[in-house]
Formats: structure tokens, sequence, C-alpha cells
């Protein structure tokens, strides 16, 4: 089953009258439970992608499908309401909130989602021990480690039960070790639960935990390997 899916999509970005071509016909198809990194150097096109994927913008041209539903025609009310029922982000900065807790950063989106007080608790404390922070759940951003940080991100990411998680330079921010460990738990929690996972990058120490890596080059895909594989 496909849960993302790309067609022949073109992002032109313009300022001024100068254009720039992110991407330029680019056809990918993401099926669940995939672990497939994005990856290329500055400027090929990968974040852009990542991005359309996520619904955080729309294509110049093409279309954009996720779990069969063809975003490019949701007005940009829907498209919030398919991220947040569909999709987790985990960002290159963590982007915790910072008077919160880990344990009340990984409940906001099922405050938001009208979740009740016994589920969120639930499924709080059930991810915070998937991510090895059960003992970690009252301590605050500025509390954690760089690596603690981000996995509560995961654990956040995670909250609402997405069939996709994106994630945008994951271990840029991390040391060697806490890279190492982030990426251990996206696998397997990948393996066990089966939510897929994209993931731009170009740290190897990314790129040796996909399944499939996808290589883009002035805004198209010039390697897929590993396609499909699980």
């Amino acid at each position: 089953m496909e849960v993302a899916k790309i067609e022949n999509v073109t992002k032109t970005f313009k300022i001024g009258e100068v254009e720039t071509r992110a991407l330029r016909g680019v056809d990918l198809s993401i099926e669940n439970g995939e672990f497939t990194a994005l990856v290329g150097p500055s400027g090929s096109g990968k974040t852009t992608l990542l991005q359309l994927i996520g619904c955080l913008d729309q294509p110049t041209s093409g279309k954009v499908f996720i779990n069969g539903k063809d975003v490019t025609k949701l007005n940009r009310n829907q498209r919030a309401d398919l991220r947040k029922s569909a999709l987790g982000f985990v960002f290159q900065f963590f982007a915790l909130i910072p008077t919160l807790t880990a344990y009340e950063n990984v409940e906001m989106p099922l405050l938001l989602d009208h979740h009740s007080a016994t589920e969120r608790r639930e499924r709080v404390n059930q991810l915070l021990v998937s991510v090895g922070l059960a003992d970690r759940a009252h301590h605050r951003p500025d509390q954690l480690s760089g690596g603690e940080q981000q996995r509560v991100a995961v654990a956040r990411a995670l909250a609402t039960n997405p069939s996709l998680i994106l994630a945008d330079e994951p271990t840029a921010n991390l040391d060697t070790e806490n890279g190492r460990q982030v990426m251990e738990i996206m696998q397997k929690l990948n393996n066990e639960t089966g939510v897929t996972y994209v993931f731009a990058t170009h740290d190897p120490r990314v790129i040796k935990y996909a399944k499939r890596v996808v290589t883009l080059r002035d805004g198209v895909i010039v390697e897929n390997n590993g396609a499909n594989k699980k």
C-alpha cells in the first residue's frame, strides 16, 4: 500500500526576476513500512521534496498523494487536518516547546486532537518508554541532552499514530553517539510498529540505516536503491 505518491512534480521558486527550479519532474512512491533516505548535495531538492510530501508546500505542477488522497486539491485547512492526522515531523533543531516538560511536549499533539486525559496519559507514557526516556518525563528541554531532546521529538511525532514520519536532517545537531541512538530508536520503532519513515539527509551515519536510498541531484532522482525493500 502506498503511503505517499509523487507524480511528475515540479517546484519553482521565484525571487524577483530570478527563478530556481528546485524539482524538475519527480516521480516517487513510498510504500507502507519503508525506512527511506532522501540524499543528495545541498540544492539537490531533497528538502523541497520532503516538504511537499509533508503538505508544508504545494508543487508548481504535478500531484502529491498521501494515503491515496490528492493533496494538491485540498485547501490550506484541509492540508492542516491531513498533517495532524496522518503525518509526524522530526526537525533538525528539535522544535520542542522550551517551557514544557518532555511529557507535556509529547502530550501536546494529543491535546490538540482532543484525546481524553486517560488516553493521553497512557499514550505518552508508552511513547516515553519506547524512546528510553521514562525517567526524564518531567524534565524541560534545557535539562535534556541534544540526543534526549531529539528522542522526545520522535515520541511527539508518533503521538497521534501517524502513517508517515518525515525527518529533516534528524542527526545534524547531534554527536556520533547521540545520532546513533536516535537512528537505532527510529529503526526499532519502524520494525516494531510498521510506521513509515522518510528522512532527508547527507549524513553517512543516517544513510547506512536506510532500507532504501533515493538520490537527488539538480532536482531529479538519479538513483533509487533498495526500492520498496522491507
